[in-house]
């Protein structure tokens, strides 16, 4: 079984698994972990796009 991934999934997936990380280590509570984990998922989802779109205006 072979799994293929699209750049931006695997961005995703990376995302995904570092927001849940960053928020269990750097907060004490249980709401708090939840907010900066999503706010980490935000940026990184932000600066994939960003950066996207970055290289796209570069290869043109």
């Amino acid at each position: 079984m072979t799994l293929n991934f699209s750049h931006f999934t695997a961005a995703l997936i990376f995302s995904l698994c570092a927001s849940v990380v960053f928020g269990i280590t750097q907060r004490d509570e249980t709401k708090a972990m939840v907010r900066y984990g999503l706010y980490c998922f935000a940026w990184f989802i932000g600066g994939v796009l960003v950066a996207g779109w970055a290289m796209w205006l570069i290869k043109r």
